[in-house]
């Protein structure tokens, strides 16, 4: 089994829909253990040649965008590969290749948009779930409103401040305080 298959086999059948967003210390030890030297040779740039098509893309983004965030969870280093996630993504959008990927797999394109705290890759991401997501029963696309509305209003996600090494403004502190994620998921704007 090629690398790429390794990464959309564990991801997509052994972990799944089930336990995409578990974020609990035996996962992340799994992840880690089977894919962290995988994660480095990626950033070195071994993996370039998983962008030459669709599944070797989502797997490269799987590893670059999803894994790291499991493996270094609360470390600054699950945002290190954010950048490369993110230029695969745009990528792949590009060439359609979310497209040929099936749902609910394909939402895993447009998560490093909605992980970016660039507005514009915000906005990016509610559209495109919004349009290319439809059997996601509105799930994803109020997480991306929510994420959307947080980097509106802050610039940035409050939430990752102390793991990048980020002073809190007050009004980030009152969000953290007030519920952080969870409110402004509750409050999320519904355009």
């Amino acid at each position: 089994m090629s690398a790429q298959e390794q990464v959309l086999s564990y991801w997509l059948d052994e972990v799944g829909p089930a336990g995409w967003y578990r974020g609990d210390a035996e996962l992340d030890a799994a992840i880690r253990t089977r894919f962290e030297d995988m994660w480095h040779d990626a950033m070195g740039g071994s993996c370039g040649t998983w962008l030459t098509d669709p599944k070797g893309a989502l797997a490269y983004v799987v590893l670059m965008d999803q894994f790291s965030r499991n493996m270094f969870r609360a470390d600054a280093m699950a945002f290190a590969s954010d950048k490369h996630a993110r230029a695969a993504t745009k990528m792949a959008i590009e060439r359609d290749w979310d497209m040929a990927v099936p749902e609910p797999e394909r939402l895993f394109f447009y998560m490093p948009l909605m992980h970016s705290e660039n507005l514009v890759d915000q906005d990016r991401a509610v559209r495109l779930i919004h349009t290319r997501l439809k059997n996601d029963g509105d799930s994803t696309l109020s997480h991306a409103k929510a994420h959307r509305a947080i980097v509106r209003k802050f610039g940035r996600f409050p939430f990752r401040n102390a793991a990048l090494g980020r002073t809190n403004t007050a009004s980030e502190q009152n969000f953290l305080d007030d519920g952080g994620y969870g409110a402004a998921y509750r409050d999320r704007d519904t355009d």
